[in-house]
């Protein structure tokens, strides 16, 4: 999962679509190792470990989250799209915030 989120990561073209690739792809590695050790103790001790699966929920809606928040953050930050960015979906819906540069000296 590694390489495919080092992929992603490399050959994408702006910040967007870089941080879409590292947060499914690490996402998808983290779930499937604690299901993988759910099963192993379920199959072989017959042990329903709560503490996996409220792991298991927690990374499931936290990481998709925090990747999201991350990209909001950036792009409130005026992150430029690449120019192979065909339509900017969040342009009516947040105001970005204009250069605030005081150079009157004005409060």
């Amino acid at each position: 999962m590694a390489v495919i989120s080092a992929i992603g990561i490399l050959r994408l073209p702006d910040v967007y679509t870089r941080s879409h690739a590292a947060t499914k792809s690490t996402t998808l590695a983290v779930l499937l190792s604690l299901i993988g050790t759910f099963i192993y103790f379920w199959a072989s001790e017959d042990f329903i470990s709560v503490r996996l699966l409220l792991g298991i929920t927690f990374v499931f809606l936290t990481a998709p989250v925090a990747g999201h928040l991350i990209t909001r953050a950036a792009y409130r930050s005026n992150v430029k799209l690449s120019e192979s960015s065909t339509e900017d979906a969040l342009e009516n819906v947040i105001a970005r915030p204009q250069n605030t540069d005081n150079k009157s000296g004005e409060s």
